[in-house]
């Protein structure tokens, strides 16, 4: 087929709950994408930040094609080598205790939610409590973890959701002591909200959650589906906060792009909260899936990703400098590591910076408060950001 037939058989047979952009992508190397017209795009998206390896890592290529040719189903009846070897080395580049996996982040905070219920169950035999979750905040789009999705439009078309839910401002300490109650069982919050406008959490704000938490035994979670992984700096973006959670959820590029996630706990709620009978999946953590999770941490690690992000986020933020300095439409940037967001004026929509953008050859996202965010691959250098920032000036000077 091509490209055109390949758009029209996809929207002939697929529900239509995606506004796909009229692109279509058919192999990668590093950090570029490929059209099926052989056109190269620079992706500063890594598909919605999952790609941290890249595209065409032969080592990661090789762990998945060994893993295919011995097994990638057992069901969690069963023991794997795949399980044992992607559990201990998650827990420890995480640094919890236990991991339960799913098969995507929004399954992942799921269990979250369902293993706070359950550890004050324990405590008290009541199964009503609630959860104070963060305005803007975004945890996905089933139901519990839309109950707990900060904006309102998400969640309207949708109701009756989870009840006992209370919103409290991100960064704003006292709006959470005030939203915390008797029936609260748990906080959740992004250390760095992503889809709801690349904010980090002030330390401060996160080392008072913590301190309330622990006084009042209910469990603190912290979402790093999209911050975790690498992409701040840290293996995970809590560590450079020094607040650990009671309950981590992670997901992405976990799985260096094959569909997996996983909420991790300390022992304290492993040994409190859910045992056999409570919770379940068929597909999660399944031998291939748990072959691309050792291979990604494994890689990460020996290439030094970490590394890699602290040394150019501060020339990547010098060249955000740029884009507001000669961009009247670009208000300021902001975000963490290779996590970073421009604010657009409100005169120019993101989404269509987005739009033209790829029609440059530079794919890059939009988020909510008119923001442009910048996802790209943890291996990108200095010249991928020269090139991408100088189409995004092109980009927005064009659009006064």
């Amino acid at each position: 087929m091509n490209t055109q037939q390949i758009i029209d058989t996809t929207e002939d047979n697929c529900f239509h709950v995606y506004n796909r952009f009229d692109v279509v992508f058919d192999k990668g190397e590093g950090v570029t994408l490929y059209d099926t017209d052989g056109k190269e795009y620079l992706d500063f998206a890594s598909g919605i930040g999952v790609m941290a390896l890249g595209y065409n890592n032969k080592e990661f290529n090789d762990a998945i094609k060994t893993q295919v040719d011995k097994l990638y189903h057992t069901s969690n009846l069963y023991y794997h080598p795949s399980l044992a070897e992607a559990s201990k080395a998650l827990c420890n580049v995480s640094g919890m205790d236990k991991a339960f996996f799913t098969n995507s982040g929004a399954e992942a905070v799921e269990g979250a939610i369902k293993t706070a219920k359950k550890y004050a169950f324990n405590k008290s035999s009541h199964n009503g409590y609630g959860i104070v979750a963060m305005e803007n905040s975004f945890h996905g789009r089933t139901v519990g973890a839309l109950s707990v999705t900060g904006t309102e439009s998400y969640r309207n078309p949708f109701y009756p959701l989870m009840d006992k839910v209370e919103f409290a401002k991100f960064n704003d300490f006292e709006t959470v002591e005030n939203a915390v109650s008797s029936d609260t069982c748990a906080i959740i919050i992004e250390p760095v909200q992503g889809e709801g406008g690349v904010t980090p959490a002030d330390k401060d704000f996160l080392v008072k959650v913590r301190e309330l938490s622990d006084k009042l035994d209910i469990l603190l979670i912290f979402d790093e589906i999209q911050c975790g992984m690498g992409r701040t700096g840290n293996a995970y973006a809590y560590m450079g906060y020094g607040v650990k959670p009671d309950i981590l959820l992670t997901a992405k590029a976990l799985g260096g792009g094959l569909p997996i996630g996983a909420f991790l706990v300390t022992d304290k709620v492993a040994k409190n909260s859910l045992t056999p009978g409570d919770h379940g999946t068929t597909y999660g953590g399944n031998p291939l899936c748990c072959a691309a999770v050792k291979a990604s941490i494994d890689l990460m690690a020996k290439n030094k990703l970490t590394d890699n992000v602290n040394s150019l986020t501060p020339y990547l933020e010098e060249k955000l400098d740029e884009v507001v300095n000669k961009c009247d439409i670009a208000l300021s940037h902001r975000g963490k590591g290779f996590m970073q967001g421009i604010v657009i004026d409100n005169k120019v929509k993101a989404g269509d910076i987005v739009k033209k953008c790829l029609a440059e050859g530079l794919v890059v996202l939009s988020a909510g408060g008119n923001v442009l965010r910048l996802l790209p691959p943890l291996v990108i250098n200095k010249d991928d950001i020269d090139k991408a920032i100088d189409i995004i000036i092109s980009v927005c000077n064009n659009c006064n």
